[in-house]
Parts: C-alpha cells; sequence; structure tokens
C-alpha cells in the first residue's frame, strides 16, 4: 500500500521493433500516422487437466492484448513508459519490418501494411489486421473491508473500484472518456473492415487512444493493489460477483453476478486469438480472499471508530511459518502435526500502530499475523494454463479462458494453451532478468535461460526463492522487509549499501534506507525520473517530504538545501506475480519496471522496450 509517489510527463518516442536481430529503427512520435516498419504462496491445485498444447505450433490471425495496471500511488511515470512500449509492440504488429534474405534490415520500409517490401525483402510474419486492446486497472476495492471506498468522497474515489471492467478514462478525476469500439470498452484494430461495423483503420488514432487509456488510469486508486485478482475477474472467473458486504454474522457475503463484466469479456476475448496479457506494476500483490473473515486484512476502523489492528501471529511462525501451530493469537491454540494440541503461547496479544501500519498490511503476512489473508498464486497460474478451474463453490468448470464465449459468431476452436502469453513488468533488478546484467538493451531472458545454472543456482532462485517453503531470494533487493538488507547480488557480484551510503553506492537500488516511521519497505531497485519533484511544495505521493530522509530517491534541493527533491522512483520485490510467471514457462516474460535508462530513445534498452521485444518474439511464432 502506497502514500507517496511522484508524478510527472513523459515523452512518447515509438520506435518499430526489430523482430529479428533486436535492432531498431526512429520512426518519430506516437502521433504520427503509420511508420517504417507480503510473500508469494502456493498451494496443491484442485483444478482440472489442461487445455491441451500438443502437436504443430498453432497459427493464429488476430490478438487480444490486455494490459493490466496498477492504479495506486507512484505510478503515473511508469504508466507512461508501458504507453509509449505498448505502441512499440502494436505497431511492429501491424506493420512488420522488411528483411533481406541474409536478415538484414531494409534501408527503406514501407509507409503502411498494405506497401509491398522493397524489392528483394520480405516480412518475417504477416502483418495483424485484427487487433483488440483492453485496460483494466489493479483496484477492485476493499475485498468487504472499509478500505478503498468508491464513495469516499475524494477526487478520484471511485477508482479505489474499478470492479476489474475495462477503463477508457481519460483522467480518473477530471473524467472524460477515450472512445471505444461500439462503446465495449477496447479498442478494435480493423484496418480492411472486417467488423462489422469497421473498427479503426487510421493507426495514429489508434496510437494515441492506447497512450490515453493507459495513462488515463491513473494513479489514485486502492493502496491494496489487487494485480492478479483483477486479471483473474475478468478473464477467468466463471461467475465474477456484483456486490460484496459483510452479513450479520461478520462473514463476507458476495451477491449477484456482475453481468458488465460477462459481456465485456464475451465480447473482447475470442477462442481463436492470440491472448497477451502484460501487468506493470511497482510493488507485490495483495490480492485478499474474499471468504470468511479474510477481509479483516484490510480493515482500517473497529466498530467504535478506533483504528483497527489485527491479532499478532504466534511466536512460533517467526521461525516456522509453515508449522501446524503457527496460527493466528486470535484463534484458537489448535493441534500439531502430530495430533497433539499446540502449546498455549504467553507472548500473544494484539498489534498496535507501530507494529501493525496500515501500510504493510500485506506484507509478510504469515510471520507477523499467523494467517496467510491473499488468495494462493496457484489460483492465477491454473487460471493461465488449464481448460477447467474451480468456481465459488469449489465446483469444477470450464475456464473461459479456454471456451467459446460466444457459440453463435461461428467460432468453435478452444484456445490452445501455448497461445496465452503472460508479462509481468515488475519490481525486479533489470540486471536480474536482462541477458547481460551490464546491458539493459541485450535482451530479457527466456524461460529457459531463466532456469539455467548459474553455478549452483538460477535466475528464479536469485529473484524468488521458493515462497511455498518460506526461502528467501538468493539477491537481497528481492527480499521484503522493512529493515536494512546486507547481501551480495549473485548474479551482478555487486552488494547492498547501508543507509547513509553516497547517492548511487548501490548500482540497483542505490542503498538501504530508514523508512519513516517503520511503515515503508526497502526497495527491489530505482530509476532516475525524467524531470525531479520538489516534494516541500508538493506533498501528495511524493517520497521525499522528510528534509531529514536518508532515502536513495532524494537529493538536496539547490534552492532550500533541504533533502526534498525527488529525483528517482522506486520499487518493491513483486514476489507473488513473479511465483506465477515462474510456473508459466514458454508462456512468461519477465521484466523490470525499472528501465535500464530513459535518456537516448533510439536504443533498445530505453524503457520497456526490452519487454515489448520479448512479447513480440514470443508471439510471432504464431502469427
Amino acid at each position: 500500500m502506497k502514500r507517496r509517489a511522484w508524478l510527472g510527463g513523459v515523452s512518447f518516442a515509438l520506435v518499430v521493433l526489430a523482430a529479428c536481430d533486436g535492432t531498431t529503427t526512429n520512426v518519430g512520435s506516437l502521433s504520427g500516422s503509420g511508420g517504417a516498419g507480503g510473500s508469494g504462496s502456493s498451494s496443491t491445485s484442485t483444478t482440472g487437466s489442461g487445455a491441451g498444447g500438443a502437436g504443430p505450433t498453432p497459427k493464429v490471425d488476430k490478438v487480444d492484448v490486455l494490459i493490466a495496471v496498477d492504479n495506486s500511488r507512484s505510478m503515473a511515470d511508469k504508466q507512461g513508459y508501458l504507453a509509449a512500449a505498448v505502441a512499440d509492440l502494436l505497431q511492429s504488429l501491424v506493420n512488420p519490418l522488411c528483411f533481406d534474405p541474409s536478415g538484414a534490415i531494409s534501408s527503406v520500409q514501407p509507409g503502411s501494411p498494405e506497401e509491398d517490401c522493397p524489392e528483394g525483402t520480405s516480412r518475417t510474419y504477416p502483418a495483424m489486421n485484427d487487433i483488440h486492446v483492453g485496460v483494466i486497472s489493479s483496484s477492485i476495492g476493499g475485498h468487504g473491508s472499509d478500505a478503498c471506498s468508491p464513495s469516499a468522497g475524494s477526487p478520484g474515489a471511485a477508482t479505489n473500484d474499478d470492479k476489474a471492467h475495462l477503463l477508457s478514462r481519460l483522467d480518473p478525476a477530471a473524467g472524460g472518456s477515450v472512445p471505444t469500439y461500439l462503446n465495449t470498452g477496447f479498442l478494435a484494430w480493423d484496418p480492411l473492415g472486417q467488423k462489422s461495423p469497421p473498427g479503426e483503420s487510421d493507426w495514429g488514432t489508434f496510437a494515441t487512444s492506447i497512450q490515453e487509456i493507459i495513462v488515463g488510469v491513473g494513479q489514485l486508486g486502492c493502496g491494496y493493489e489487487s494485480q492478479l485478482e483483477s486479471i483473474y475477474r475478468f478473464l477467468a472467473d466463471p461467475a465474477p460477483y456484483e456486490a460484496i458486504s459483510i452479513d450479520g454474522g461478520g462473514q463476507i457475503a458476495v451477491n449477484g453476478v456482475d453481468l458488465a463484466i460477462l459481456e465485456q469479456r464475451k465480447a473482447f476475448l475470442r477462442p481463436d486469438s492470440m491472448l497477451v496479457i502484460a501487468t506493470l506494476t511497482d510493488e507485490n500483490d495483495c490480492s485478499t480472499q474474499e471468504t470468511g473473515q479474510f477481509y479483516l486484512a484490510n480493515q482500517l476502523t473497529s466498530p467504535g471508530g478506533s483504528p483497527y489492528h489485527l491479532p499478532k501471529a504466534r511466536a512460533i511462525c517467526a521461525t516456522a511459518p509453515n508449522s501446524a501451530c503457527c496460527r493466528s493469537c486470535g484463534q484458537d491454540v489448535g493441534v500439531d502435526e502430530n495430533g497433539n494440541a499446540c502449546p498455549d503461547d504467553p507472548t500473544c496479544t494484539n498489534h498496535d500502530e507501530l507494529s501493525d501500519p496500515v501500510n504493510l498490511r500485506c506484507f509478510d503476512q504469515k510471520r507477523r499475523f499467523g494467517i496467510d489473508f491473499l488468495y494462493p498464486t496457484d489460483r492465477y497460474a491454473t487460471a493461465l494454463s488449464a481448460a477447467q478451474i474451480a468456481d465459488r463453490s469449489g465446483a469444477i468448470v470450464p475456464n473461459p479462458i479456454f471456451s467459446d464465449l460466444d457459440p453463435s459468431d461461428g467460432i468453435s476452436p478452444p484456445r490452445d494453451p501455448r497461445l496465452v502469453v503472460f508479462a509481468g513488468i515488475l519490481g525486479v533488478p533489470w540486471q536480474d532478468v536482462s541477458k547481460s546484467p551490464t546491458d539493459g538493451g541485450a535482451g530479457l531472458k527466456t524461460a529457459a535461460e531463466l532456469t539455467d545454472d548459474l553455478g549452483g543456482y538460477t535466475t528464479w532462485d536469485a529473484i524468488l526463492g521458493a515462497p511455498g517453503a518460506y526461502v528467501a531470494p538468493l539477491d537481497p533487493h528481492m527480499v521484503e522487509s522493512v529493515g536494512p538488507r546486507s547481501g551480495t547480488n549473485p548474479i551482478t557480484g555487486t552488494g547492498t549499501a547501508p543507509p547513509g551510503s553516497p547517492a548511487g553506492a548501490d548500482p540497483i537500488n542505490g542503498a538501504e534506507f530508514t523508512p519513516p516511521g517503520g511503515d515503508d519497505l526497502q526497495y527491489a531497485c530505482i530509476f532516475a525520473l525524467p524531470t525531479p519533484r520538489d516534494c516541500s511544495i508538493t506533498q501528495e505521493a511524493c517520497d521525499c517530504v522528510d528534509p531529514n530522509n536518508d532515502s536513495p530517491l532524494c537529493e538536496v534541493d539547490p534552492v532550500s538545501g533541504d533533502k526534498t527533491l525527488q529525483v528517482r522512483a522506486k520499487a518493491y520485490p513483486s514476489l507473488r506475480q513473479l511465483d506465477v510467471l515462474s510456473s508459466l514457462g514458454d508462456n512468461a516474460v519477465v521484466s523490470s519496471i525499472c528501465p535500464a535508462q530513459i535518456a537516448d530513445t533510439s536504443q533498445p534498452s530505453y524503457g520497456y522496450r526490452p519487454v515489448a521485444r520479448a512479447i513480440l518474439e514470443r508471439v510471432k511464432p504464431h502469427l
């Protein structure tokens, strides 16, 4: 949950992604028309079998792209870079580059997909003339708690609960919307006019609309981000609820079915398309279970109006969180693995304001509270790969992602699981997931490279560890912690720097720091902002308000002499999202939300261009 962030403008430059050798060709501004070419918890799945996947490589002539954007504080700058990268990816799909037989990019490129390549050259894959693009946010309310009310009265409060509906707003506070295809909430690229009525055929309009919707998601949403559950709700939940409340017994009650989601899903998701899901977030997922009393993990006030605090975990949870005796002090003592009563814990009590700040409710829940309040990550890995999933009642039903949602359209083959790509732009050092830890433009590691033996460990060991066994990542930057961490990144060979170190002492996250009030986590990575922000003037969503801070995000303002100038942006370890990606093999693309550089737009290392290139390489064989 965030309270501080930087908000600033980002310029948009577009390059077309080369599908063969990774080089780029500058084609000008985005508004032009055309141009050249908490911890991750796992559990045993109780769902059905996979959706197939054997046989020849499946081919498609349409792509559905769902972009899931974190809209909590600190996300505005990152949303801008995402908008540019998505435009890169889509233009590469709609107007592929021309290459000569040796694999070199032609010096002359067609200005549109309808134009032929120069003589002696050809496109390596056909242009996509049927693309759907939809955008959702990470905000789906407080999961039954009193947090994140969409009617709180503050500007943009409605965006605390976007309900996993497709978004087309221009601004979360000022209003306005971007026109979408038949008011369905998504954009439709249709240059050949195959739809009835036809979709968008002007690339400039299409690209600008994408940019406006992504940036329009904003950063006024719920701080208890449900990045994974919002994706699940829109794409896979067999019967997403219409309303959630607390019944007379203090239990969660969900009612009705959200017909708006079902209609949007039915129109957006074709059974024979390539489905690309890209999620952008700078912290861990907090998808709270919506049953029983799990909502208490998000609760802010007690019935009398005083601040609500959870009971502490029993002492054994600190060292053995998987023990049967690791329980909440609010529960009975329970029995151990042998059926014997667990011992009483004389240290049991409730948390207070210092030990249970609302900003850290999603952090290390089992050790701190004795209960993991979040959905197991297996829920999401299964939804992206299996033909059947469990519905709200636990019954096994067809997975909408691998079903024909509209039998009347004459399209019946279910989607092959190889046609689902999940890309995460997350809190993880780019140095860990790049093919080269010193070159952000070298390309992202493939699924095979993420599992390569690097000398007794893999990249997954470095960035994720083993969440189900509570084994921490080997890279200290990926360890969730309030206090300063120490250690050496095994991939880069660089160590952490203690609080108070000179700026840039640690090339990955600057240095460890002292969280004000003890209610923040150490950073996984940081990156330079294009324009510094003076937090002495604008304190809302800013990380350098306290002039006595030792944060690596802040520098001394030359005018005031106070350390209130924010010059860098941050990200926290996104462990739950990585846990899902680790189980998807070739269907996963892992990237960092901390770009290697944002100064030179012509380079393949710029912004989130590496993830756009990686998605293209994953999609290309199926076109």
